[in-house]
């Protein structure tokens, strides 16, 4: 993890708890924008993650997590289809509000250790980060922008999957007001 030790994106990378949470300590208006939600293929690591079959659905969440309308995040979470008609029904009246409040105020909610991973730069994921960043914010995303994390939640026998990745931009913020 060379690069991110370098930019200063260990601390985000390995940083237990909340991200929304610590992200709005950053400054005085935290925002989750949803740039896409619905259904979607299964990815190699949402698959792997899940434990799904090779091929299947998921229901998608892509956010932009923002602080005093700057972007610094991009998000995907991912769960089977079958589990948001059971213990993930509530993701799908979450709208912009943050999915830290499903998954960290439920002690049925266990999380997976974090795993960290630096994105292909013209892998899929990339490539539908870019995308949803421009349409959103009308500006590239930054280039440096390829590590992420990615855990698992897991509650009555099914996950789900939340990958962040981090703008290096993130380390331009300091600590605005404490808990």
């Amino acid at each position: 993890m060379g690069i991110a030790c370098r930019s200063g994106l260990r601390d985000w990378l390995h940083a237990p708890g909340s991200l929304s949470r610590r992200l709005a300590r950053l400054g005085h208006r935290f925002e989750v924008t949803v740039l896409f939600q619905g259904v979607a293929p299964l990815r190699a690591r949402e698959r792997q993650a899940l434990g799904q079959p090779t091929r299947g659905l998921v229901i998608v969440r892509e956010v932009l997590l923002s602080v005093d309308g700057q972007p610094l995040v991009w998000a995907r979470s991912a769960v089977h289809q079958s589990a948001t008609r059971g213990p993930w029904k509530a993701l799908r009246g979450l709208g912009s509000r943050p999915l830290a409040h499903l998954l960290y105020d439920d002690p049925r909610i266990h999380r997976s250790p974090l795993k960290v991973h630096r994105l292909a730069r013209h892998g899929v994921t990339r490539r539908q980060l870019e995308s949803q960043w421009r349409e959103a914010t009308g500006c590239e995303p930054p280039a440096q922008m390829l590590w992420s994390r990615s855990s698992t939640f897991h509650r009555l026998g099914t996950y789900l999957r939340v990958m962040e990745v981090f703008s290096p931009l993130i380390n331009s913020r300091r600590v605005q007001k404490s808990d």
